[in-house]
């Protein structure tokens, strides 16, 4: 089900009972781009720590803007056993523009190119997106609208309005009292802007919002007084309703929020930041600060990404590079519990996923991401009770089945594997570290050093000295391999990096420490040989 502008206020009423009966809600999110073309040191590597990895993505999340959420809404069928329902939505965003806000954000070639590959509709996200905005641009918008501040600034808007006064100044020169004529295609929170305009502007005309457009009717001083002070349609509910209409998605982000259920992402870290960003506040400067909002906005986090990395090699499944070959291995044969598994339907007005594949569609994603979840856990909890008869399957047994992994969320090319939204970040994981010296090549770079691996194996790669670098990758097996083929090499000589025997730091506190010594040693010396 594709959700624009035009039907978002109407859904809002049954999106909040989905969510409110859920068991969990599967995410997906597309941007206008993943990440800056970020140089030198301000590129992610494996040697960051977390707080290091975040602050140089918390860039690139305000660079880009979304442009479609996905949901999927898993509900178990009451009477039925282990069988679960997915109502699944692709919401279309674009940034509120109303009064002082007037957001700025980047295209990216690569993800343009990408969504476009796969179908994405840039008509439906740039012409009926629906408005969105976080927790400071509402109390901006708010008090500006509250206190009669407020006014049309964009540009844009300014040239509308001002077609839409002619129009209607036009019309009142030739009506009646009593005649009426339709403004069509104004909706949402800009119905509501024009007629506030009107009413100001015009003092014989009284508006009305209907499903057609805007109603314009022309009336006398009498009646229009009598309007304005005995119709429930005043302008002061209507600020109210402006900046509920202006707020958009994120009054449904506050009744996710304030649902408190599961949500499940595959690698959904990029989710979470902008998550963050977009609908609560813009990201602190804290990564500490970050992880606590997240944890207080969803208290039960599970990403597909980290489970399925930690038992695919166990249970010898076939490799695979995204989620839509995970979601088709759980389905295959390969699966021992693909016949016992849950059963999960579609929901009706959702069935356009029944039958065909829309990869990268995030709703699609969203009911994959869900999908993988409970396949996983019916897995997880085969394997804890192999020994005996599986009891019966429910959300909560597998939830049970899930906790090692609950707020454990994928990071890609950091330090560690993982974040940790409960609580303090697991030690790194990663392979050691490798030192590299360099003979006979004066002059060398980060960059020549890089290409030089770059056939065998894909190292991060950072200075140390003027002839040392270290050398740091994800896979266990390419520093052995790196090890064993240049162990003899005459010009690169490479070994485990020991922090207290190659740092800089130590190297320079002990020769400190060595000339002090030396020096006290001299003037003991001296000073026995004294008269």
């Amino acid at each position: 089900m594709d959700i624009g502008a035009d039907e978002f206020e109407q859904s809002l009423p049954l999106l909040q009972e989905l969510v409110l009966g859920a068991d969990f809600v599967g995410l997906d999110i597309e941007f206008t781009g993943l990440r800056s073309n970020l140089s030198g040191p301000q590129q992610i590597s494996l040697f960051d720590l977390p707080s290091e990895w975040y602050l140089k993505t918390r860039q690139s999340v305000q660079q880009f803007t979304i442009c479609q959420i996905g949901l999927s809404v898993f509900s178990s069928i009451e009477g039925e056993s282990n069988k679960y329902v997915a109502h699944s939505c692709n919401f279309f965003l674009f940034p509120t523009t109303f009064g002082v806000l007037d957001s700025e954000f980047s295209f990216q070639a690569s993800s343009v190119q990408f969504l476009n590959q796969y179908g994405f509709d840039y008509n439906k996200f740039l012409k009926n997106g629906i408005p969105y905005m976080n927790e400071e641009q509402e109390k901006k918008i708010k008090h500006n609208i509250l206190t009669g501040n407020w006014k049309v600034r964009s540009s844009l808007d300014k040239e509308q309005i001002k077609v839409v006064i002619d129009e209607v100044t036009r019309w009142l020169d030739l009506a009646e009292e009593g005649d009426w004529m339709t403004l069509p295609g104004i909706a949402g929170f800009q119905a509501f802007e024009v007629q506030l305009v009107l009413r100001k502007a015009l003092p014989d005309i009284w508006t009305v919002l209907r499903d057609q457009g805007v109603v314009v009717k022309k009336v006398s001083t009498q009646h229009r007084w009598y309007l304005e002070n005995t119709s429930c349609d005043r302008e002061s509910c209507w600020k109210e309703k402006i900046l509920l209409s202006a707020r958009g998605f994120s009054v449904f982000f506050q009744m996710l929020v304030k649902a408190r259920k599961p949500l499940v992402g595959h690698n959904m870290m990029m989710d979470l930041l902008h998550l963050h960003e977009k609908f609560f506040r813009p990201l602190p400067e804290s990564y500490d600060e970050f992880k606590l909002n997240i944890h207080n906005l969803f208290p039960v986090l599970i990403d597909t990404k980290n489970v399925t990395k930690d038992i695919w090699k166990e249970l010898n499944f076939p490799r695979v590079s995204n989620l839509s070959e995970v979601y088709e291995v759980l389905n295959s044969d390969v699966n021992p519990t693909k016949n016992s598994g849950p059963v999960i339907i579609h929901a009706s007005r959702c069935e356009k996923y029944v039958e065909t594949k829309y990869p990268h569609e995030a709703a699609y994603d969203a009911f994959l991401c869900g999908s993988v979840l409970l396949k996983v856990a019916h897995l997880l909890l085969w394997k804890v009770h192999s020994a005996i008869p599986i009891p019966e399957p429910s959300f909560p047994l597998y939830l049970d089945v899930l906790a090692p992994y609950v707020n454990q969320v994928n990071l890609i090319r950091a330090g560690v594997p993982k974040i940790n939204f409960a609580g303090p970040d697991s030690p790194s994981i990663r392979p050691p570290i490798l030192i590299l010296t360099v003979r006979r090549w004066p002059g060398v770079s980060e960059q020549q050093v890089y290409r030089e691996f770059q056939n065998l194996c894909k190292f991060d790669v950072r200075r140390l000295t003027q002839s040392q670098f270290l050398l740091m990758t994800n896979k266990f097996k390419d520093t052995r391999s790196i090890l064993k083929e240049y162990k003899c090499h005459p010009t690169l000589q490479i070994s485990l990096y020991r922090y207290w025997r190659h740092s800089p730091n130590i190297n320079c506190l002990l020769r400190v420490c060595g000339i002090v010594t030396t020096w006290a040693f001299i003037a003991f010396l001296l000073g026995r040989a004294g008269p």
